[in-house]
């Protein structure tokens, strides 16, 4: 070969190979996401366009990469299992995170206007991320379990702080009159001062986003007198539920099958 004189080069890269027979797990977070959200005034505290279009991308990623089995979103993070059995790029992590990295990035900017028509991006949004082995669907439950509380105590918390903030009081106010205050007082701050039931606010923004695949009855034709003919299918679907508890890995057992 013409060039076999200087693949000695080749000697100075990196294994990166992931450990075998784990789950993987990529997060990403959005990079200076509280400036860019500022700057492009998403709602306080929680924009439901902003969000959406992050499980829009999360929902692009499924279609594109079958060994993604399960993704779970927070405000400007999200976190892609891979399955045990991936063999996506060899399991080496700079091509698996790269990957995911600049994919979602790119969807992200491309749906904008999707969701966003009458404003213009001011500047390119990108991501940071980050992989790691879990070596049990037990262990991966716990990390997702970890996720979802800590969606519930940023949102919680952000819930008050914003609207002490719209009732007049300085963010360092605010600040001040949360500090130190549980979850049982927040909620009495909310209902009591605001008249906001914190249960009833939306699912999305309490328990985060879930995405996978299930079966789902579509219609795929319709018969001579026009009645439709129903088929189940797998899709990309999006909810908002509770996945601490043992309920949803029970109904959905596909999902984490070892």
């Amino acid at each position: 070969m013409a060039n076999s004189n200087y693949e000695y080069v080749k000697s100075f890269e990196v294994e990166d190979r992931l450990m075998p027979s784990t789950w993987i797990v990529v997060r990403i977070d959005g990079c200076h996401f509280h400036r860019f959200s500022e700057d492009h005034e998403f709602d306080k505290p929680n924009d439901e366009r902003a969000l959406n279009l992050m499980n829009s991308c999360a929902m692009a990623m499924l279609e594109e990469f079958p060994d993604i089995v399960f993704a779970y979103g927070v405000s400007d993070e999200y976190s892609f299992i891979l399955k045990k059995t991936s063999q996506l790029y060899e399991r080496r992590a700079s091509k698996i995170l790269s990957l995911t990295v600049s994919f979602f990035s790119s969807v992200y900017g491309f749906m904008w206007k999707e969701f966003f028509p009458n404003k213009k991006l001011k500047y390119p949004p990108y991501f940071d991320g980050r992989v790691v082995c879990y070596p049990s669907a037990k262990i991966l439950q716990d990390y997702l379990a970890w996720r979802q509380v800590d969606c519930h105590i940023n949102n919680q918390y952000n819930t008050c702080f914003w609207a002490l903030v719209k009732s007049g009081k300085s963010k360092m106010e605010a600040h001040n009159l949360l500090k130190g205050t549980q979850t049982q007082e927040k909620n009495e701050l909310l209902f009591q001062q605001f008249s906001i039931n914190y249960n009833t606010l939306p699912a999305m923004f309490r328990k985060g986003s879930c995405v996978f695949k299930d079966k789902v009855e579509d219609i795929v034709k319709f018969n001579e007198d026009g009645d439709p003919v129903r088929r189940y299918r797998k899709k990309v679907i999006v909810d908002h539920c509770d996945i601490i508890g043992k309920s949803f890995w029970t109904e959905h057992p596909n999902i984490l099958a070892e």
